[in-house]
């Protein structure tokens, strides 16, 4: 990823899980995440999971959150920009990305009312409890059949943060109320579920 601008690699543990999902993908072709920093996730998405004709939309504020300290997001927006102009020429615009620069809490019911469907969705915004909880609840009704809802941050402890502010506690609770509608499939740093009607 030498072509890219990313300051720190924030990625490291996904992509080996990630790729045994690969295959179990309803389609390659629709991808959401929500949280993006300078889109080190969505490259190698575009680049490993998705197909020509794909797309991702990246929902972010790019204002950061209270675990972005010493000036983290300084530039990130601008960095983000480029890295998704590198990447999308080198597929040659056949793989697409769409960056909504909204609250996850606009953004998400814009893409309701289209009427979009995803076959990945990944949740890495705001690490509050409550607004994890809200973007998971907002975004399950986005994802197919057999796609896979991934949570960054389920393993984070930082050390000054409560429990309300960490995602734990909410990605619990969400796969709690709706265990009906899902299946772990894998816990480690991050937690995925596969959403099974």
């Amino acid at each position: 990823m030498s072509e890219y601008q990313f300051t720190k690699d924030w990625f490291q543990w996904a992509p080996g899980v990630w790729k045994q999902l690969i295959p179990h993908l309803p389609d390659r072709k629709s991808f959401l995440e929500i949280g993006s920093f300078e889109g080190m996730s969505a490259v190698w998405t575009v680049e490993n999971m998705m197909e020509d004709g794909g797309e991702i939309f990246c929902v972010d504020t790019w204002e950061g959150g209270a675990e972005h300290v010493n000036g983290e997001m300084d530039g990130a927006e601008r960095r983000y920009a480029e890295n998704m102009r590198v990447v999308t020429e080198k597929y040659n615009n056949k793989r697409k990305v769409t960056s909504m620069k909204y609250p996850s809490t606009i953004a998400l019911p814009l893409l309701t009312i289209d009427k979009y469907k995803f076959d990945f969705i990944y949740i890495d915004g705001s690490h509050l409890a409550k607004d994890v909880l809200t973007d998971a609840c907002m975004a399950w009704p986005l994802l197919k059949r057999n796609g896979f809802m991934v949570f960054d941050d389920y393993a984070w402890k930082p050390s000054g943060f409560t429990t309300m502010q960490r995602p734990k506690i909410a990605i619990d609770a969400f796969v709690n109320m709706f265990e009906d509608e899902l299946v772990v499939s894998f816990t480690g740093y991050q937690l995925i579920v596969r959403k099974i009607k």
